[in-house]
C-alpha cells in the first residue's frame, strides 16, 4: 500500500508535468509570456478607449499598471496553467451594477479584434479566443443567476465566438 506522502508526491509530480506540458503546448503555437503581456497591454488599451466599456473600467481601476499585472497573471494562469493568479473574478463582476450581455459581447469583440491584429498562429487565436469566450459566458451567466435566479442559467449562450 502506498503511503500518503508518496501518493501526494506522485499527485504533485503529475500536476507539475501537466502544467509544464500545457505551457509547452501553448509556447509551441506562440503563446509565450511576451505574447501574453503584449496581448493584455493592447487589449486593455482598446478597452480604455471604448465608449461602452471604458467608463466602467475608469470607475473601478485606479492603478492601471497594477491591474495590467494582475490580468497578465490571470492570462498566464489560464493559458500556461501557471497557478499564479488567485482571486474571485465572479465576485468582482457581480459587484458591478448593470452589466448586460451587450457589455460582454463588446468585451469579446474587442478581445477578438485585438487577438486577430496580433497576427499570430491560427491555433493560438482559436485557443485564446475559446478561453476568452468561456470566461465571458461563465461570468455573464453567474451575474444573471445572481440577479435572476435559475432563469439566468441560460444567459450568455449567444455571445460571439472568435
Amino acid at each position: 500500500m502506498m503511503s500518503q506522502s508518496v501518493a501526494a508526491g506522485s499527485a504533485r509530480g503529475h500536476a507539475m508535468n501537466a502544467r509544464q506540458n500545457k505551457r509547452a503546448n501553448a509556447e509551441d503555437i506562440g503563446i509565450d509570456e511576451r505574447f501574453i503581456s503584449d496581448m493584455v497591454e493592447q487589449f486593455y488599451a482598446s478597452i480604455r478607449a471604448d465608449e461602452l466599456l471604458g467608463p466602467i473600467f475608469a470607475k473601478r481601476v485606479a492603478d492601471w499598471p497594477a491591474h495590467l499585472l494582475r490580468m497578465k497573471q490571470f492570462w498566464r494562469s489560464v493559458l500556461h496553467n501557471s497557478g499564479e493568479f488567485s482571486g474571485n473574478p465572479m465576485a468582482k463582476h457581480i459587484a458591478i451594477p448593470g452589466l448586460q450581455e451587450a457589455h460582454f459581447s463588446q468585451w469579446l469583440e474587442l478581445f477578438y479584434t485585438n487577438l486577430r491584429a496580433m497576427d499570430t498562429n491560427p491555433q493560438a487565436v482559436s485557443l485564446i479566443g475559446e478561453r476568452a469566450r468561456m470566461i465571458a459566458e461563465s461570468l455573464f451567466t453567474g451575474i444573471a443567476i445572481n440577479r435572476d435566479g435559475i432563469d439566468g442559467a441560460s444567459q450568455g449562450r449567444s455571445l460571439p465566438h472568435v
